[in-house]
């Protein structure tokens, strides 16, 4: 589930009947494309869970949740605990394919590579790949091979997808709220920001162990108030950070 390093050790096995490995620690848009990619690829039969499972999102619990129960109207998982378990990024019937396709083998918990490999070899024997005729008779109804088995999968509405467009500096508009100065102290390991208005009036100063916490700070109290400011500030604040980490002189880019 979210363990990196067993998701590298599974990749590089080689192991036989291993179709697609990876990590998942997410259980809404994570879970969303483990759906597209299983319904996707037929020859997948089994869903082998195994690793940590992630603390408050519970992927694993949620995808076993989903393979058991399925989802309610508003397409949450029936069943999971996870914070927001609701997949808004497959249709009805995928999330009905997916389960009709697969079996849960839950070794949730279990990050011992060979344990996992012996139970991938054992599932590819007890669990063969769909045949060439694609309807499970194993090609005894006809002596033609047939293409992959018809899906009733509804195509998902198309997704625009925009291309960044390069923007100078002078686009981004000046911030009735103020601008602010970021000042790095490898000392203290800690960062001050200091919020003046446009005439150059020191409001406040806002210290903080990293970036996060000065940048939520600022929007909780409203001060800043325009969006390109708001993500200059946490680009900013990121750098600051990653100065002190490093031992890195840091030179605030300008707006």
């Amino acid at each position: 589930m979210g363990s990196t390093r067993l998701e590298e050790k599974l990749a590089k096995s080689g192991t036989a009947g291993l179709c697609i490995v990876g990590k998942t620690e997410t259980e809404n848009i994570g879970i969303d494309k483990i759906v597209k990619n299983v319904v996707a690829n037929p020859a997948i039969r089994v869903l082998v869970l195994a690793g940590k499972d992630t603390p408050g999102h519970k992927s694993g619990r949620t995808i076993h949740a989903l393979w058991k129960n399925g989802v309610d109207r508003n397409r949450r998982v029936i069943g999971s605990d996870g914070r927001r378990p609701i997949l808004k990024n497959v249709t009805v019937s995928e999330i009905k394919k997916f389960r009709q396709q697969i079996t849960i083998e839950d070794m949730m918990g279990c990050e011992n590579t060979r344990t996992i490999t012996r139970a991938i070899k054992d599932l590819a024997a007890q669990f063969p790949a769909l045949p060439d005729s694609g309807c499970g008779c194993h090609g005894d109804c006809s002596d033609q091979p047939a293409v992959a088995p018809i899906s009733v999968t509804m195509p998902s509405p198309a997704i625009s997808k925009v291309k960044a467009k390069k923007f100078s500096k002078s686009a981004i508009k000046l911030d009735k709220a103020g601008y602010f100065v970021i000042l790095p102290s490898k000392k203290t390991s800690s960062l001050l920001v200091e919020h003046y208005s446009y005439d150059n009036r020191l409001l406040r100063k806002i210290e903080g162990k990293n970036g996060r916490d000065i940048y939520l700070t600022i929007i909780e109290n409203n001060w800043v108030s325009d969006l390109g400011h708001a993500a200059y500030l946490g680009k900013e604040l990121a750098r600051a950070e990653l100065s002190i980490k490093k031992g890195l002189k840091f030179v605030q880019d300008g707006a």
